[in-house]
């Protein structure tokens, strides 16, 4: 860019409907001012017009500034207008500006750059998982950091994601739990979260439009015209103007394949989870898909590394079934990783499962130790809860830390879990501990 270029851009500020010139003309009066108090505080003479204000003082009052008793405080009140007058016109043109572009944040624009300014300094966390678990995790985490990347597992084939899958030509990446974490992450109003959660009724159940949720829609949308499925994440990203990224483990179509205990094998996220037989081993197919190089990049700079909450064959393992991601985390040089024991078992999943359970399955698949630390729940739910989640044939993960001290990891017990219509994990209360970990061990 040329010197003339920037020369004109700059002129722009001067602009009639810029609303900012009168503010900046008030800098230099403000300059002038200070350094004509600073004048008079230091007594210096030799100054045209501290020697003027000298003799006005004397003609009009009788009063002689050689007095340090006088000329320094008549300093210091000159200095301190100088400064008001600055930072009001610098405050004004921060206002002018900010009304024009984000009216609604005017009153709170102090409150909102020191917050900023505070999550832009957090640690780098990089959280790997799926499904609302992970979710769950980032929509606390977003309180105490800006700088978060949500690696996400791409194999869920059910629901909208699904119907997309199927429906699209080509084909399409499954963008639910990729939505469910940028909302998560979103700094969006109120209503901007609540449409891209919206999901479509509509009279006729088998007509294509029904069941659809409108951000996966808008994420399909996105992929179509750009091309590229990562770049429509980017796009969506801005659109809810996110904390943090969000990204795909991998951008190749995979699928996720179960090996039972009686030696079957089930294709496919949903068809694994509904399957009531126990999982012995969860494969993908193709074997080998690459992950995108800014995963890559995120793990190995990352302070923080935490993989779950979130179902363990189907969230989890899934991401660590794509080997560099594997070996991303073994270079990291992240002081704290850590995994977050789910509270609940899930039927057909982890049935009878306790929290050292979930930790030998995880190493077993990775092939190596990807973590160091467990957080575990301590909190049991009501008998009422534990007696309905039983119907559906799930209960309550036993925090056995004695088990996974001898599998050599080091246990973190806490109360994590939230209790409503389900038992979830507490979003707040978990990225607290878990930030407070990583402040403990480093």
């Amino acid at each position: 860019m040329s010197v003339v270029t920037r020369f004109r851009r700059r002129l722009k500020w001067l602009a009639p409907d810029m609303r900012v010139k009168r503010y900046l003309a008030l800098i230099p009066v403000g300059i002038f001012l200070v350094l004509f108090g600073v004048a008079v505080y230091l007594y210096i003479q030799y100054i045209e017009y501290t020697d003027i204000l000298y003799r006005a003082l004397l003609d009009t009052t009788g009063i002689r500034l050689e007095n340090p008793w006088v000329h320094r405080p008549v300093g210091i009140v000159f200095t301190l207008l100088g400064l008001w007058v600055i930072l009001y016109a610098l405050v004004a043109v921060n206002r002018s500006i900010v009304s024009a572009v984000a009216p609604e944040s005017l009153d709170d624009l102090p409150d909102v750059i020191r917050r900023n300014r505070t999550l832009a300094q957090g640690a780098k966390v990089v959280v790997i998982g799926g499904g609302t678990g992970l979710s769950t995790l980032l929509r606390g985490l977003k309180q105490y950091s800006a700088n978060l990347t949500a690696v996400v597992t791409m194999t869920d084939d059910g629901g909208s994601s699904g119907q997309l899958q199927r429906q699209l030509p080509g084909g399409i990446l499954p963008p639910g739990d990729i939505r469910n974490c940028l909302v998560a992450l979103a700094d969006a109003e109120p209503m901007m979260q609540k449409l891209f959660q919206y999901r479509f009724k509509t009279l006729d159940d088998k007509d294509g439009l029904s069941g659809h949720n409108f951000g996966n829609l808008l994420i399909a949308a996105m992929a179509d015209i750009t091309g590229d499925f990562e770049q429509a994440v980017e796009e969506t990203s801005r659109v809810l103007a996110i904390r943090g990224r969000v990204l795909p483990s991998t951008v190749e179509s995979v699928v996720l394949i179960g090996e039972m205990a009686d030696g079957g094998k089930v294709t496919g996220e949903t068809q694994i989870a509904d399957d009531p037989r126990a999982i012995v081993r969860i494969t993908l197919s193709p074997e080998n898909p690459r992950p995108i190089p800014e995963v890559l990049s995120a793990i190995r700079s990352a302070d923080v590394i935490v993989m779950g909450p979130g179902s363990v064959f189907t969230s989890v393992i899934p991401n660590l079934l794509v080997k560099e991601i594997v070996e991303a985390i073994e270079q990291s040089k992240a002081p704290l990783k850590v995994y977050v024991c789910n509270v609940m078992t899930q039927r057909g999943e982890t049935d009878g499962y306790t929290a050292s359970d979930h930790v030998r399955m995880i190493e077993s698949h990775a092939a190596t130790r990807v973590f160091d630390y467990v957080m575990v729940n301590t909190a049991r739910p009501t008998v009422e809860t534990l007696a309905r989640y039983a119907k559906a044939g799930a209960d309550f993960v036993e925090p056995d830390f004695e088990a996974i001290q001898d599998l050599g990891y080091s246990p973190v017990m806490g109360t994590y879990m939230s209790e409503t219509e389900v038992v979830r994990h507490d979003s707040e209360r978990l990225a607290h501990d878990v930030l407070d970990l990583y402040r403990r061990v480093t």
